[in-house]
């Protein structure tokens, strides 16, 4: 039994042999079979592996794509409940008021007959003289009086005030229900910096929280001046001063 088996082994062994000698041997394929195809690998699969087989060889890197960024329009939609949309509209630029250049500080001759120490104001041209003793002037720009509030004359400075307290007048409260009755000074105050008060009037010289308006007749009778021209005027005139409004 045990021959037989070794014999059966013995047989398929050779027979084995047998059939691959002859797929060796017979050579080219013959007329009518296929071949397989080729095996290729994708150039991206067999790069990897290429650069291992070749010692010393640097991978090169890929250089980085530029992406051209393209700046969307801002837009805001019509309203809250649509979804329509419309490209935002920009927001204009606020305009600083300013006092036009005429109306600054500056020095000039002076001859009338006016003496020195003596404030003159012109209420046509908007300015305000306070003579001085070398020929001289100093001018300041002022606002005045609007159309029905003209006034002219000559007072002498009664009182002087720094951030003066401003109780408008009841014919003003009259014309202007919405006035408080009493503001304390500060830099809200109508009044503004300083305050020359003329006379026994309601009239005063002071300063104003809206520089822009010197330069034109806008008051209620006042003289208005930039808060650091009446300031300045403040320190340079005391109470007595003659004051001539032309």
């Amino acid at each position: 039994m045990f021959f037989l088996k070794k014999r059966s082994s013995s047989l398929l062994f050779l027979a084995g042999a047998t059939l691959l000698g002859a797929f060796i041997s017979a050579g080219p394929v013959s007329a009518g079979q296929v071949s397989p195809p080729p095996l290729v690998l994708s150039p991206n699969l067999t790069e990897p592996w290429m650069l291992q087989l070749q010692p010393g060889t640097a991978r090169r890197a890929a250089a980085p794509v530029q992406r051209r960024q393209v700046q969307q329009p801002k837009v805001r939609r019509a309203n809250w409940w649509s979804r329509r949309m419309e490209p935002a509209r920009q927001q204009p630029k606020r305009q600083t008021r300013q006092i036009a250049p005429q109306f600054l500080p500056t020095i000039i001759d002076y001859d009338g007959p006016y003496k020195a120490g003596t404030i003159v104001i012109d209420t046509n041209a908007r300015f305000l003289y306070l003579v001085q003793k070398d020929g001289t002037a100093r001018r300041y720009g002022v606002g005045v009086g609007k159309p029905g509030f003209e006034w002219a004359g000559m007072h002498r400075i009664t009182r002087k005030a720094e951030w003066p307290d401003w109780r408008p007048p009841a014919s003003m409260r009259k014309r202007r229900p919405d006035l408080p009755v009493f503001m304390a000074g500060g830099p809200e105050n109508p009044l503004g910096a300083r305050a020359l008060y003329l006379g026994s009037t309601l009239y005063r010289i002071h300063g104003s929280n809206q520089p822009w308006t010197i330069g034109h007749a806008v008051s209620s009778g006042c003289i208005r001046m930039r808060n650091e021209d009446v300031m300045d005027l403040y320190q340079r005139v005391g109470v007595g001063t003659k004051v001539h409004v032309l």
